[in-house]
C-alpha cells in the first residue's frame, strides 16, 4: 500500500520564503547561492513578488520542499502556492512551472491578499466584503475581497524596504493606494475595517498614517507574516472552502 501524501503550503516572498506542511512553518530567505567562474554570488529569484529567475526558482523550491520533509517525509499530493494579485499570465505560470517541476504534484494558485484574508479567519465568503492590506517586503497590494473573490485591488511595487519597514516614499504611496481603494468601496461596506497583514504589519507609522487617512478601523493579523502561509494551509484542509472559492488545480 502506497503511503498517504501530504499537502504543502507555499509563500514565495521577495525577502522570505514560508512553507507549511502539518504544524511547522519553516522559513528561509528568499535566496541562493550560485557559482560561476569559481566566484560564489547570492542570487534572489523573486522580485516584487513575481519570478524574475526561473531556474533560481526552481532551486530554491527544492530547497523549500526540502525544509518541509524534516516535518514529514511523505511525498505531496498536493501544493497550493501564493502569487501576488498583480502577476501577469506569465508570472503565474512561472510560479506553477518552477512548483510542478519539484514538487511532482497537483498544484493550485491562490492570490495572496485572498489566502491572507483566509488565515486570519475572515468570511471570505461573505457577500460584505472585507479589505486587506499585504505589506510584503517587494510588493504591497490592498484588496477587497467578498462573495469568494478580489472584486477590487491595487498594488505597489517595492524597490527595496528597511528594518524599520517601508521607506517614506512608499509609506506615503501606499496609504494613497489604500485610500483609493477605499473611495471606491460603498460607504455601507466599510464596517468591517481593514486588516493588515503581511511582514510589514507592525510598522507603526505605518499604521498610524492610516488611520488618520482613512478614518476607519485598522486591525493588525495575529503573527501578521503568517497569515498568507496558514490560509493556504486552511484551504489545502478545508476543501470546500477552496472549492467555493473556485480554485481548481491548473
Amino acid at each position: 500500500m502506497s503511503p498517504v501524501r501530504r499537502l504543502v503550503a507555499l509563500d514565495l516572498g521577495t525577502a522570505r520564503t514560508r512553507s507549511l506542511s502539518g504544524h511547522a512553518i519553516a522559513d528561509r530567505p528568499s535566496a541562493i547561492m550560485r557559482r560561476a567562474s569559481g566566484v560564489a554570488d547570492v542570487v534572489r529569484p523573486i522580485r516584487h513578488g513575481m519570478v524574475a529567475d526561473p531556474r533560481a526558482c526552481v532551486r530554491l523550491v527544492r530547497l523549500v520542499l526540502q525544509d518541509t520533509r524534516l516535518y514529514d517525509g511523505r511525498p505531496p499530493a498536493r501544493v497550493l502556492a501564493g502569487v501576488p494579485i498583480a502577476a501577469s499570465p506569465g508570472d503565474r505560470r512561472a510560479v506553477h512551472a518552477a512548483v510542478s517541476e519539484i514538487a511532482g504534484c497537483e498544484v493550485t494558485l491562490v492570490e495572496e491578499p485572498l489566502a491572507a484574508a483566509v488565515g486570519v479567519g475572515l468570511d471570505v465568503l461573505d457577500p460584505q466584503p472585507c479589505l486587506v492590506l499585504d505589506v510584503g517586503a517587494g510588493i504591497v497590494e490592498a484588496a477587497v475581497i467578498g462573495a469568494g473573490a478580489a472584486v477590487d485591488a491595487a498594488s505597489l511595487q517595492l524597490g527595496a524596504t528597511t528594518a524599520e519597514g517601508l521607506p517614506p516614499y512608499a509609506l506615503e504611496s501606499v496609504v494613497e493606494m489604500t485610500a483609493g481603494l477605499l473611495r471606491r468601496l460603498p460607504a455601507a461596506s466599510r464596517s468591517r475595517g481593514l486588516v493588515v497583514t503581511g511582514g510589514g504589519a507592525h510598522q507603526e507609522l505605518l499604521l498610524s498614517r492610516l488611520r488618520t487617512a482613512l478614518r476607519l478601523r485598522i486591525s493588525v493579523a495575529p503573527q501578521p507574516q503568517h497569515a498568507t502561509i496558514r490560509g493556504l494551509m486552511r484551504l489545502c484542509l478545508q476543501p470546500a472552502l477552496a472549492e467555493g472559492l473556485g480554485l481548481r488545480a491548473r
